[in-house]
């Protein structure tokens, strides 16, 4: 039996919150016990009392006082976790916790340290979205490859599963968009397997509510180098 903590960071997602909640409770992989963190950043909405009223979606909830952005958000969540392994659960309707079992598969048959769920490795579906998007993504993944000698196809998809003691976030540095480039240098060069697995994708349009903007790459490129060269 493996635990993972699953990091559902949420700001203002009171549309689709409790429907994400409720697809992750509904899931069941044989070997695998659940622990459901939801930390609402500061949310100005109604988030955070949805989640209050459904306390048998989750496991805790954690309030932040502000909106620190989703890296503070991940931060606070990777402290009060207690599993083998961490994933992250994005708020909105993106990616689908049936997923859940794909995921589980390498760390419960390999002891994998990481499992990256691919929007780009033979999907069932993905939804058709920004091309900018598609070329940036591409080009951090193939940055992150190169210098950590990997093969990845999709280092910026939500789904990233890791074995817990390999981030310690005390030491993390970074706070936005670039943190997932942050811990997963720091995956890569404290583990040794690593796999993907397809995943499911139904990304949002900005009217929407996608949040990630052109300019986060710079940081993201940034946290790349720093992690091979730096820490």
């Amino acid at each position: 039996m493996i635990k993972v903590s699953i990091i559902v960071p949420a700001y203002n997602e009171e549309k689709t919150i409790i429907n994400v909640l409720e697809q992750v409770a509904a899931q069941k992989v044989e070997g695998v016990e659940f622990e459901v963190l939801v930390v609402d950043d500061g949310s100005k909405d109604r988030t955070a009392q949805l989640v209050e009223a459904r306390p048998e979606l989750y496991s805790r909830f954690i309030r932040q006082p502000v909106n620190g952005g989703k890296g503070a958000a991940v931060r606070a969540g990777l402290k009060a976790a207690t599993g083998d392994y961490i994933l992250f659960q994005d708020a909105d309707l993106e990616y689908d916790p049936a997923d859940y079992a794909k995921l589980m598969l390498p760390a419960c048959r390999f002891d994998a340290d990481l499992v990256i769920g691919s929007r780009f490795a033979a999907p069932q579906y993905t939804r058709v979205f920004y091309f900018w998007h598609r070329v940036g993504n591409a080009f951090i993944t193939l940055l992150f490859n190169i210098l950590n000698n990997t093969t990845f196809s999709d280092i910026y998809t939500c789904y990233v599963m890791f074995r817990r003691t390999l981030v310690d976030p005390d030491h993390l540095e970074t706070d936005g968009w670039d943190q997932q480039a942050e811990i997963l240098s720091n995956v890569v060069r404290k583990g040794s397997v690593y796999y993907e697995v397809p995943i499911s994708y139904h990304g949002r349009t900005y009217a929407e509510g996608k949040k990630i903007k052109a300019y986060h790459v710079i940081s993201v490129i940034i946290a790349i180098i720093k992690g091979r060269f730096v820490s």
